[in-house]
């Protein structure tokens, strides 16, 4: 296939993305007898768009998929979505309401055909979007959480849970957000610091008259549901009030003095502590250790109930307000201090969350978390980074029960009914018609859905056709790989091994791959306010997909952040472009309709030149080297080593020594060079195929090679081993020797600003076994370094005035100036260059000695200062001593 003259990313990336589709080298089988590697994307939301945080977990997961298929094996990569409760409701009730209409209006059927609607015009843009990054999905098996299949997985998992006890229904303190009117799990709700105030309210001793109990409290609408103040029993202020009452202001209620050391630190406030189980966490606790009645004031709006009296109909806001006012005009109200605190917000909606006793569904979790601490701590399950083990363990040694009901219409409707009758509650895995204790028929279907989170918990194995042991399940499950942001290890990864563990009875993946946050280029988080979001989408248009793939390859993965820049991207365009040129070029050596045998090398037969020699020493080492990376998930690695090797020694190096060949008249070493020159276009090629997929597949379809057993694509073609070029190591040693001579004088002839035209005379002194190595390389030294002459240095050699050195490995290379430079000029020129880089110094100078700027500045400003400043240090000390060299 011809090759175009110019790489144009956006036609080339099209049109091989939907060959590979249309050919079906996406599709993973179960019945082959390769071995398995699965990966389960990690579902995006339905609602979502293509962000970077997506792109990076796209990239590294096709990298492994491609790398692993090229490999021989048989490679599931699983794509799918999740239909996101809240923020699906939440798209679907706004666009209702720029018609004036509620999900209410509507009734819950009707709704939910809006939704499902919705989910068709809409639902499919992120999975679009994903295949303009080259990603090998498996599209034939594309899952959504709310599919039959998927629906009958969670039915399944709630069911067999209920039956054991580990899901039960109770009332219990939750968090709960008034916007989105739905219960929140710990992990929805975010927690900030907040400048707010501590009121000091005094509650009147029942009995003592002028006696008061004073508590603190951040929020004093809550006083409503008060049930009890609670003391330290060793407190000697409170001891004699241990058992008795005081009267709650506002309210006129009787409620106990209690004597509680776990929640009260005698040194905090006034030491006693206002008890309202409905409404805070740790009074819910405390209220079952004492008994105390639980009154609920707020209700699913924010405001306050019937049971906050006159208060009721206010929202918290306007109730604290008012409740201050009324407890100042009774004398009731102490000092107020300022006060920071945290508060918590809907990660949603931003609302701030009430914490209110509520009747909700809960998984036991603990039975469920052993297992799943077990499979870390013992290296069933690895963590890449390992210490993300830590912030694992750490919540799964401190796990709660998991509230797993929300209020909403869009989800997995939870399976229980009760009967209206008997009041029984019935969970089944299909829908009862009568009521088992009573035989009633009037059952009523809770209401509720179930978290997000629930149904995404079971995506390892749902989606491979659980509980049905399906082909699937028995081949791809447990999966080889779960790669993922490190901001959901509790949201998602440890549910994912506690039910893995649970139903299907093993790890649901082997290896766990935390990626870090994308940043952009000073670290800073990306936000539309700030205006330095990085549209990937953007950046494919404008660069191509491979470009951003290679960046993000390039960069330390596995890092908390990971800095992102636009002249970076443009940087690794460039490579690309250098590959596709040097390719172009590569071709051109070949006549109009000459194909190769492939392996065309025979390594016995064929006279090799010692560059092809070295050429070939070098791939077999990047070969080695990329392979060891991709296998340990190093990336950066890996891709570093084939962006050095195709560079700068095959086309700064390999390409520059062999051009006198296709140049010459020697038709033998032609042919031999044109072999070696496919057999290193092929195996780079394939190197490069997992980062840059779209580029390497067409340029290796231009390859004039015949193969024995040629693919129809790069991508289904054997990834390179290492293979037998480490027998030219000696030769490849040589050979470095002699590159390191050639780069040595181009510094001489750079430093000198000698003409790239002008030859010059070379004296080496040179240990005895480096001499030898120039015989067999004295030909590309004097061309590609300019020498005219070469000359060994005698024993007592003494350099003139007038001549330049430089150390090389195993001796000293001399270049005679005179007559070549002008040194009166050269000083001029010296002189002129340390005068303006004195300058840029002494202003760099003056900032890192100026206190202010050390202190004020952004630590990263300073630190880019003392960067330049050491660079700008080490550039005149090297012009002063040339300066000295040639002034005498």
């Amino acid at each position: 296939m011809e090759i175009g003259k110019k790489y144009e990313h956006s036609g080339i990336e099209k049109k091989w993305y939907t060959f590979w589709e249309e050919k079906g080298f996406f599709k993973a089988d179960p019945s082959s007898d390769k071995p398995p590697y699965s990966i389960a994307l990690p579902p995006p939301n339905v609602t979502g768009v293509l962000h970077m945080g997506h792109t990076v977990m796209a990239v590294v997961q096709d990298i492994m998929s491609r790398y692993k298929r090229m490999s021989g094996y048989d490679v599931l990569w699983l794509p799918g979505t999740d239909h996101a409760g809240i923020a699906t409701q939440m798209v679907v009730e706004r666009d209702l309401q720029k018609q004036g209409i509620s999900r209410h209006d509507l009734g819950r059927e009707k709704f939910l055909e809006k939704v499902w609607e919705w989910k068709q015009a809409n639902g499919g843009t992120i999975t679009k979007q994903l295949r303009c990054l080259g990603s090998s999905l498996d599209w034939s098996r594309e899952r959504f959480t709310m599919d039959e299949m998927l629906s009958k997985a969670v039915v399944e998992v709630f069911v067999s849970l209920y039956e054991e006890g580990l899901i039960y229904r109770n009332n219990y303190i939750i968090n709960w957000c008034p916007s989105c009117r739905t219960a929140l799990s710990d992990l929805e709700v975010d927690y900030q610091e907040s400048d707010g105030n501590l009121w000091h309210i005094k509650y009147p001793v029942k009995g003592e008259e002028g006696r008061y109990l004073v508590v603190a409290t951040t929020r004093p609408e809550t006083m409503l549901g008060d049930t009890g103040v609670a003391v330290h029993p060793e407190d000697v202020r409170y001891k004699d009030l241990i058992g008795k009452s005081v009267i709650l202001p506002l309210m006129n209620r009787e409620i106990p003095i209690v004597a509680d050391p776990v929640l009260v630190d005698m040194e905090f406030g006034t030491g006693a502590v206002k008890v309202t189980p409905a409404h805070d966490f740790n009074d819910f606790e405390t209220g079952k250790r004492h008994d105390l009645e639980e009154i609920n004031v707020i209700d699913e709006t924010g405001k306050i109930n019937s049971l906050g009296g006159k208060f009721e109909g206010l929202g918290v806001i306007e109730a604290r307000k008012a409740i201050v006012e009324e407890l100042d005009s009774l004398g009731l109200l102490g000092n107020i201090d300022k006060h920071s605190h945290s508060v918590g917000n809907c990660d949603r909606c931003r609302t701030v969350v009430q914490p209110i006793l509520s009747k909700q569904w809960f998984v036991k979790i603990e039975p469920l978390a052993k297992p799943a601490i077990e499979a870390v701590e013992t290296g069933r399950i690895v963590f890449q980074p390992e210490h993300w083990k830590k912030t694992y363990f750490e919540w799964m040694y401190n796990i709660k029960d998991w509230c797993i009901s929300r209020q909403l219409w869009w989800g997995h409707r939870i399976p229980a009914w009760y009967c209206s009758d008997c009041g029984e509650t019935v969970v089944a895995r299909t829908e009862p018609s009568v009521c088992p204790e009573c035989s009633s028929k009037k059952l009523e279907r809770d209401p509720d859905v179930l978290d997000t989170w629930f149904s995404s918990a079971l995506w390892p194995f749902s989606t491979l056709g659980w509980p049905e042991k399906t082909d699937d399940v028995k081949k791809y499950y447990p999966t080889t790989l779960m790669e993922t942001g490190f901001d959901i290890i509790f949201f998602w990864v440890a549910r994912m091994i506690m039910t893995g563990l649970k139903f299907v009875g093993d790890i649901p993946f082997e290896k766990v791959y935390f990626h870090g946050m994308v940043r952009d280029e000073k670290g800073q988080k990306m936000s539309k306010t700030k205006g330095n979001v990085i549209d990937p989408l953007d950046i494919t248009e404008k660069y191509g997909a491979d470009a951003l793939r290679f960046t993000f390859a390039m960069m330390p993965l596995s890092a908390t952040d990971l800095k992102l820049s636009k002249d970076v991207i443009e940087g690794y365009w460039n490579f690309i472009n250098k590959i596709y040129n040097a390719v172009r070029f590569s071709l051109m050596q070949f006549d109009e309709g000459e194909v190769l045998e492939f392996d065309p090398i025979k390594y016995d037969d064929d006279d090799f030149s010692p560059a092809d020699k070295w050429i070939l020493c070098r791939l077999d080492s990047a070969t080695e080297q990329v392979g060891k990376s991709l296998e340990e998930m190093r990336f950066s690695d890996a891709a570093g080593t084939v962006y050095h090797f195709f560079w700068h020694e095959f086309c700064d190096w390999y390409i520059e020594l062999v051009k006198p060949v296709f140049f010459g008249e020697d038709i033998k070493k032609k042919e031999v060079t044109k072999k070696v020159l496919l057999k290193v276009l092929d195996a780079s090629l394939k190197l490069l195929h997992p980062f840059m997929p779209h580029v390497t597949e067409e340029l290796w379809q231009g390859l004039p090679v015949k193969y024995g057993d040629k693919k129809e694509s790069i991508m289904i073609s054997p990834f390179p081993v290492p293979g037998n070029f480490k027998r030219f190591e000696a030769e490849a040693q040589t050979m470095e020797q002699v590159l390191e001579i050639i780069t040595g004088i181009r510094t001489i002839r750079a430093e000198n600003n000698i003409k790239p035209s002008l030859e010059t005379d070379v004296i080496l002194s040179l240990q005895r076994d480096v001499k030898t190595v120039l015989f067999s390389g004295e030909a590309y030294l004097k061309r590609l370094a300019r020498v005219k002459n070469i000359s060994f240095a005698e024993e007592n050699f003494e350099p003139g005035k007038e001549t330049a050195s430089t150390v090389v490995k195993g001796g000293t290379i001399f270049i005679p100036l005179a007559g070549i430079v002008d040194f009166s000029e050269e000083i001029k020129r010296i002189e002129k260059e340390i005068g303006k880089l004195q300058k840029d110094y002494d202003v760099c100078e003056k900032k890192l000695t100026n206190e202010n700027f050390l202190k004020k500045a952004d630590p990263k400003a300073v630190e880019k200062e003392k960067a330049k400043h050491a660079e700008l240090s080490g550039k005149l000390d090297h012009l002063k001593n040339r300066l000295g060299e040639i002034a005498g």
